[in-house]
Protein backbone atom coordinates (compact mmCIF):
# COMPACT_ATOMS: atom_id res chain seq x y z
CA UNK A 1 0.00 0.00 0.00
CA UNK A 2 1.44 3.33 -1.08
CA UNK A 3 1.03 6.29 1.27
CA UNK A 4 1.87 9.31 -0.86
CA UNK A 5 1.10 11.81 1.89
CA UNK A 6 4.14 10.45 3.78
CA UNK A 7 6.52 10.95 0.86
CA UNK A 8 8.38 13.90 2.48
CA UNK A 9 9.30 11.65 5.41
CA UNK A 10 10.55 9.01 2.96
CA UNK A 11 13.17 11.48 1.75
CA UNK A 12 14.67 11.63 5.24
CA UNK A 13 14.50 7.86 5.65
CA UNK A 14 16.15 7.42 2.25
CA UNK A 15 18.96 9.78 3.23
CA UNK A 16 19.59 7.95 6.51
CA UNK A 17 19.67 4.45 5.01
CA UNK A 18 21.78 5.59 2.06
CA UNK A 19 24.40 7.18 4.32
CA UNK A 20 24.49 4.03 6.46
CA UNK A 21 24.99 1.82 3.40
CA UNK A 22 27.73 4.10 2.08
CA UNK A 23 29.54 3.86 5.41
CA UNK A 24 29.63 0.08 5.02
CA UNK A 25 30.53 0.29 1.32
CA UNK A 26 33.48 2.57 2.06
CA UNK A 27 34.67 0.53 5.03
CA UNK A 28 33.95 3.26 7.59
CA UNK A 29 31.61 0.83 9.37
CA UNK A 30 33.14 -2.59 9.95
CA UNK A 31 31.61 -5.64 8.29
CA UNK A 32 32.92 -9.05 9.35
CA UNK A 33 33.84 -11.75 6.87
CA UNK A 34 34.16 -15.44 7.72
CA UNK A 35 36.12 -18.33 6.26
CA UNK A 36 33.03 -20.50 6.62
CA UNK A 37 30.56 -20.04 3.73
CA UNK A 38 27.69 -17.80 4.77
CA UNK A 39 24.50 -17.30 2.76
CA UNK A 40 22.28 -14.37 3.68
CA UNK A 41 18.54 -14.47 2.93
CA UNK A 42 16.51 -11.28 3.03
CA UNK A 43 14.50 -8.68 1.18
CA UNK A 44 14.23 -4.95 0.61
CA UNK A 45 10.69 -4.60 1.90
CA UNK A 46 8.93 -5.09 5.21
CA UNK A 47 6.39 -7.87 5.39
CA UNK A 48 6.29 -11.37 4.02
CA UNK A 49 8.19 -12.17 0.86
CA UNK A 50 8.70 -15.85 1.60
CA UNK A 51 11.89 -15.81 3.67
CA UNK A 52 10.91 -18.63 6.00
CA UNK A 53 10.07 -21.17 3.26
CA UNK A 54 13.26 -20.24 1.39
CA UNK A 55 15.42 -20.70 4.49
CA UNK A 56 13.70 -24.06 5.03
CA UNK A 57 14.48 -25.09 1.47
CA UNK A 58 18.13 -24.07 1.66
CA UNK A 59 18.70 -25.61 5.10
CA UNK A 60 17.10 -28.90 4.12
CA UNK A 61 19.05 -29.05 0.85
CA UNK A 62 22.45 -28.08 2.27
CA UNK A 63 22.13 -30.36 5.29
CA UNK A 64 22.23 -33.35 2.94
CA UNK A 65 25.87 -32.52 2.14
CA UNK A 66 27.27 -30.24 4.87
CA UNK A 67 27.09 -29.53 8.58
CA UNK A 68 24.58 -26.71 8.28
CA UNK A 69 23.41 -24.01 10.67
CA UNK A 70 20.75 -21.31 10.61
CA UNK A 71 21.11 -18.10 12.59
CA UNK A 72 18.09 -15.94 13.35
CA UNK A 73 17.56 -12.87 15.47
CA UNK A 74 14.71 -14.71 17.20
CA UNK A 75 12.17 -11.96 16.64
CA UNK A 76 9.50 -11.68 19.35
CA UNK A 77 11.24 -13.80 21.99
CA UNK A 78 11.32 -12.72 25.63
CA UNK A 79 14.99 -13.64 26.05
CA UNK A 80 18.23 -12.00 24.99
CA UNK A 81 21.62 -13.25 23.92
CA UNK A 82 22.85 -16.38 22.21
CA UNK A 83 20.98 -19.67 22.35
CA UNK A 84 20.73 -22.92 20.39
CA UNK A 85 17.22 -24.20 19.72
CA UNK A 86 16.59 -27.62 21.28
CA UNK A 87 13.85 -29.87 22.68
CA UNK A 88 13.50 -27.64 25.76
CA UNK A 89 12.92 -24.52 23.64
CA UNK A 90 9.61 -22.85 22.88
CA UNK A 91 8.56 -19.88 20.78
CA UNK A 92 8.72 -17.52 23.76
CA UNK A 93 12.38 -18.35 24.36
CA UNK A 94 13.66 -18.45 20.76
CA UNK A 95 10.97 -16.89 18.52
CA UNK A 96 8.32 -18.49 16.35
CA UNK A 97 10.29 -18.92 13.11
CA UNK A 98 13.30 -20.71 14.70
CA UNK A 99 10.84 -22.91 16.61
CA UNK A 100 8.97 -23.66 13.39
CA UNK A 101 12.24 -24.75 11.76
CA UNK A 102 13.15 -26.97 14.68
CA UNK A 103 9.77 -28.66 14.90
CA UNK A 104 9.80 -29.54 11.22
CA UNK A 105 13.40 -30.73 10.91
CA UNK A 106 14.49 -31.50 14.50
CA UNK A 107 18.21 -32.31 14.39
CA UNK A 108 18.78 -32.24 10.63
CA UNK A 109 20.70 -28.99 11.14
CA UNK A 110 21.46 -26.65 14.02
CA UNK A 111 19.45 -23.48 14.67
CA UNK A 112 20.76 -20.59 16.72
CA UNK A 113 19.33 -17.24 17.79
CA UNK A 114 21.21 -14.09 18.67
CA UNK A 115 20.45 -10.41 18.16
CA UNK A 116 24.20 -9.77 17.72
CA UNK A 117 24.71 -11.43 14.34
CA UNK A 118 28.52 -11.31 14.43
CA UNK A 119 28.81 -12.84 17.90
CA UNK A 120 26.08 -15.39 17.12
CA UNK A 121 27.71 -16.46 13.85
CA UNK A 122 31.12 -16.91 15.49
CA UNK A 123 29.67 -18.97 18.35
CA UNK A 124 27.47 -21.14 16.17
CA UNK A 125 30.22 -21.88 13.65
CA UNK A 126 32.81 -22.66 16.34
CA UNK A 127 30.56 -24.55 18.75
CA UNK A 128 28.97 -26.74 16.08
CA UNK A 129 31.92 -26.94 13.64
CA UNK A 130 29.69 -25.78 10.81
CA UNK A 131 30.55 -26.06 7.14
CA UNK A 132 27.90 -23.55 6.01
CA UNK A 133 25.72 -20.99 7.80
CA UNK A 134 22.43 -19.44 6.70
CA UNK A 135 21.50 -15.97 7.97
CA UNK A 136 17.75 -15.40 8.17
CA UNK A 137 16.44 -11.90 7.35
CA UNK A 138 19.94 -10.49 7.10
CA UNK A 139 19.91 -8.17 4.10
CA UNK A 140 20.01 -4.93 6.10
CA UNK A 141 22.20 -6.37 8.90
CA UNK A 142 25.47 -5.43 7.28
CA UNK A 143 27.75 -6.05 10.26
CA UNK A 144 28.28 -9.44 8.58
CA UNK A 145 29.33 -9.59 4.94
CA UNK A 146 27.96 -12.90 3.60
CA UNK A 147 29.80 -14.56 0.77
CA UNK A 148 26.43 -14.92 -0.98
CA UNK A 149 23.30 -12.80 -0.68
CA UNK A 150 19.90 -14.11 -1.74
CA UNK A 151 17.38 -11.28 -2.23
CA UNK A 152 13.69 -12.16 -2.30
CA UNK A 153 10.94 -10.09 -3.87
CA UNK A 154 7.22 -10.91 -3.94
CA UNK A 155 5.80 -11.44 -7.44
CA UNK A 156 2.64 -9.59 -6.42
CA UNK A 157 4.49 -6.70 -4.80
CA UNK A 158 7.97 -6.48 -6.36
CA UNK A 159 10.45 -3.96 -5.02
CA UNK A 160 10.72 -2.21 -8.40
CA UNK A 161 7.09 -1.07 -7.99
CA UNK A 162 7.53 0.01 -4.38
CA UNK A 163 8.82 3.08 -2.56
CA UNK A 164 10.89 3.62 0.53
CA UNK A 165 9.30 3.83 3.99
CA UNK A 166 7.00 5.30 5.14
CA UNK A 167 5.38 6.16 1.79
CA UNK A 168 5.99 2.60 0.65
CA UNK A 169 7.30 -0.58 2.22
CA UNK A 170 10.98 -0.60 1.26
CA UNK A 171 13.51 -0.72 4.10
CA UNK A 172 16.10 0.85 1.81
CA UNK A 173 16.24 2.12 -1.75
CA UNK A 174 15.95 -0.16 -4.77
CA UNK A 175 19.68 0.31 -5.33
CA UNK A 176 20.21 -2.13 -2.46
CA UNK A 177 19.50 -4.94 -4.93
CA UNK A 178 23.07 -4.50 -6.19
CA UNK A 179 24.39 -6.40 -3.14
CA UNK A 180 22.55 -9.58 -4.16
CA UNK A 181 24.10 -12.52 -5.96
CA UNK A 182 20.73 -14.16 -6.58
CA UNK A 183 17.37 -12.42 -6.90
CA UNK A 184 14.43 -14.73 -6.29
CA UNK A 185 10.95 -13.68 -7.38
CA UNK A 186 8.71 -15.50 -4.91
CA UNK A 187 5.04 -16.51 -4.69
CA UNK A 188 4.70 -16.75 -8.46
CA UNK A 189 1.44 -18.05 -9.97
CA UNK A 190 1.31 -21.57 -11.36
CA UNK A 191 0.62 -20.31 -14.87
CA UNK A 192 3.61 -17.96 -15.05
CA UNK A 193 4.65 -17.57 -18.69
CA UNK A 194 8.11 -17.03 -20.17
CA UNK A 195 6.94 -13.63 -21.40
CA UNK A 196 6.03 -12.59 -17.88
CA UNK A 197 9.36 -13.84 -16.57
CA UNK A 198 11.19 -11.75 -19.13
CA UNK A 199 9.14 -8.72 -18.13
CA UNK A 200 10.17 -9.13 -14.49
CA UNK A 201 13.81 -9.63 -15.45
CA UNK A 202 13.71 -6.48 -17.59
CA UNK A 203 12.34 -4.51 -14.63
CA UNK A 204 14.83 -6.00 -12.17
CA UNK A 205 17.75 -5.18 -14.50
CA UNK A 206 20.20 -7.70 -13.00
CA UNK A 207 23.91 -6.96 -13.08
CA UNK A 208 26.29 -9.32 -14.89
CA UNK A 209 27.08 -11.11 -11.60
CA UNK A 210 23.42 -11.63 -10.68
CA UNK A 211 21.01 -14.44 -11.55
CA UNK A 212 17.22 -14.17 -11.38
CA UNK A 213 15.06 -17.17 -10.45
CA UNK A 214 11.34 -17.66 -9.94
CA UNK A 215 9.65 -19.69 -7.22
CA UNK A 216 6.17 -20.61 -6.06
CA UNK A 217 4.59 -21.76 -2.83
CA UNK A 218 3.27 -25.32 -2.87
CA UNK A 219 0.75 -26.48 -0.28
CA UNK A 220 0.80 -29.95 1.20
CA UNK A 221 -1.94 -32.47 0.43
CA UNK A 222 -2.70 -32.81 4.15
CA UNK A 223 -3.34 -30.52 7.07
CA UNK A 224 -1.70 -31.64 10.31
CA UNK A 225 -2.84 -31.62 13.93
CA UNK A 226 -1.24 -32.65 17.21
CA UNK A 227 -1.86 -36.38 16.67
CA UNK A 228 -3.70 -36.63 13.34
CA UNK A 229 -3.81 -35.38 9.78
CA UNK A 230 -6.57 -34.77 7.27
CA UNK A 231 -6.51 -34.64 3.45
CA UNK A 232 -6.97 -31.01 2.49
CA UNK A 233 -9.65 -32.02 -0.03
CA UNK A 234 -11.84 -33.02 2.94
CA UNK A 235 -12.08 -29.39 4.05
CA UNK A 236 -15.12 -29.10 1.83
CA UNK A 237 -17.12 -30.99 4.48
CA UNK A 238 -16.29 -28.52 7.27
CA UNK A 239 -16.86 -24.98 8.38
CA UNK A 240 -13.35 -23.53 8.67
CA UNK A 241 -12.09 -20.99 11.17
CA UNK A 242 -8.82 -19.66 9.74
CA UNK A 243 -6.39 -17.91 12.09
CA UNK A 244 -3.38 -16.08 10.70
CA UNK A 245 -0.63 -13.99 12.28
CA UNK A 246 1.53 -13.53 9.20
CA UNK A 247 2.41 -10.48 7.14
CA UNK A 248 0.39 -11.34 4.04
CA UNK A 249 -2.22 -14.12 4.11
CA UNK A 250 -3.67 -13.35 0.65
CA UNK A 251 -2.14 -16.37 -1.09
CA UNK A 252 -3.30 -18.70 1.67
CA UNK A 253 -6.83 -17.35 1.30
CA UNK A 254 -6.74 -17.99 -2.45
CA UNK A 255 -5.51 -21.53 -1.89
CA UNK A 256 -8.08 -22.44 0.72
CA UNK A 257 -10.85 -21.08 -1.50
CA UNK A 258 -10.09 -23.94 -3.91
CA UNK A 259 -11.38 -26.38 -1.28
CA UNK A 260 -13.81 -24.45 0.88
CA UNK A 261 -16.00 -21.36 0.55
CA UNK A 262 -17.18 -21.40 4.18
CA UNK A 263 -14.18 -19.74 5.82
CA UNK A 264 -14.25 -17.35 8.77
CA UNK A 265 -10.89 -15.55 8.88
CA UNK A 266 -9.45 -14.03 12.06
CA UNK A 267 -6.43 -12.01 10.95
CA UNK A 268 -3.74 -10.77 13.33
CA UNK A 269 -0.51 -8.88 12.71
CA UNK A 270 2.71 -10.68 11.87
CA UNK A 271 4.31 -12.48 14.87
CA UNK A 272 1.21 -11.67 16.93
CA UNK A 273 1.57 -12.61 20.59
CA UNK A 274 -1.72 -14.42 21.21
CA UNK A 275 -3.36 -13.71 24.56
CA UNK A 276 -6.06 -15.38 26.63
CA UNK A 277 -8.50 -12.76 25.33
CA UNK A 278 -7.63 -13.76 21.76
CA UNK A 279 -8.33 -17.39 22.60
CA UNK A 280 -11.69 -16.42 24.09
CA UNK A 281 -12.57 -14.66 20.83
CA UNK A 282 -11.41 -17.68 18.82
CA UNK A 283 -13.50 -19.97 21.03
CA UNK A 284 -16.57 -17.76 20.58
CA UNK A 285 -16.19 -17.76 16.79
CA UNK A 286 -15.62 -21.52 16.78
CA UNK A 287 -18.87 -22.12 18.66
CA UNK A 288 -20.78 -20.18 16.01
CA UNK A 289 -19.77 -22.65 13.30
CA UNK A 290 -21.77 -25.70 12.27
CA UNK A 291 -21.63 -29.24 13.59
CA UNK A 292 -18.63 -30.19 11.45
CA UNK A 293 -15.90 -27.62 11.94
CA UNK A 294 -12.14 -27.22 12.07
CA UNK A 295 -9.61 -24.55 13.08
CA UNK A 296 -6.85 -24.03 10.53
CA UNK A 297 -3.67 -21.96 10.78
CA UNK A 298 -0.21 -21.58 9.31
CA UNK A 299 2.80 -23.60 10.40
CA UNK A 300 4.39 -20.54 11.98
CA UNK A 301 1.25 -19.63 13.92
CA UNK A 302 0.78 -23.24 15.01
CA UNK A 303 3.92 -23.22 17.18
CA UNK A 304 2.30 -20.42 19.21
CA UNK A 305 -1.34 -21.44 19.19
CA UNK A 306 -0.88 -25.11 20.13
CA UNK A 307 0.34 -24.03 23.59
CA UNK A 308 -3.23 -23.07 24.54
CA UNK A 309 -5.13 -26.02 25.99
CA UNK A 310 -8.40 -25.05 24.30
CA UNK A 311 -6.83 -25.22 20.83
CA UNK A 312 -4.41 -28.10 21.27
CA UNK A 313 -6.71 -30.84 19.98
CA UNK A 314 -8.78 -28.65 17.65
CA UNK A 315 -6.22 -26.87 15.50
CA UNK A 316 -4.50 -27.97 12.29
CA UNK A 317 -1.76 -26.30 10.26
CA UNK A 318 -1.16 -26.40 6.53
CA UNK A 319 2.52 -27.05 5.63
CA UNK A 320 4.04 -25.22 2.68
CA UNK A 321 7.17 -25.68 0.60
CA UNK A 322 9.03 -23.83 -2.14
CA UNK A 323 9.06 -24.91 -5.77
CA UNK A 324 11.91 -23.27 -7.68
CA UNK A 325 11.90 -22.90 -11.44
CA UNK A 326 15.24 -24.16 -12.83
CA UNK A 327 15.87 -25.74 -9.44
CA UNK A 328 18.89 -27.75 -10.56
CA UNK A 329 20.64 -24.62 -11.82
CA UNK A 330 19.83 -22.81 -8.59
CA UNK A 331 21.10 -25.71 -6.47
CA UNK A 332 24.30 -25.86 -8.52
CA UNK A 333 25.03 -22.17 -7.91
CA UNK A 334 24.59 -22.72 -4.17
CA UNK A 335 26.82 -25.82 -4.26
CA UNK A 336 29.51 -24.07 -6.28
CA UNK A 337 29.69 -21.24 -3.77
CA UNK A 338 29.93 -23.51 -0.73
CA UNK A 339 32.56 -25.75 -2.35
CA UNK A 340 34.88 -22.95 -3.45
CA UNK A 341 35.06 -21.16 -0.08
Amino acid sequence: MKRWYLYPFSLGYHLGTSVRNRMYDWGLFSSSKFRTPIIGVGNLSVGGSGKSPMVMYLAEYLSKYYRTGVLSRGYGRITKGYSIVNYDSNYKLVGDEPMQLFERFRNRFVIGVCEDRVFGAKKLIEDMDLEVLLLDDSYQHRAINPGMNLLLTDYNDPYFKDFILPAGDLRESRHGMSRANIIMVTKCPDDLTEEKKQYYISRIRPQHYQKVFFSAISYDENIIGIDSMMPVKNLDYYDVLLITGIANPSQLLKEIAKYNKKVKHLQYKDHHNFTDDDIKKIAAEYKKLGEYKVILTTEKDYVRLKSFDYLRNKIFYWPINVEIDKREEFNQIIQNYVRKV
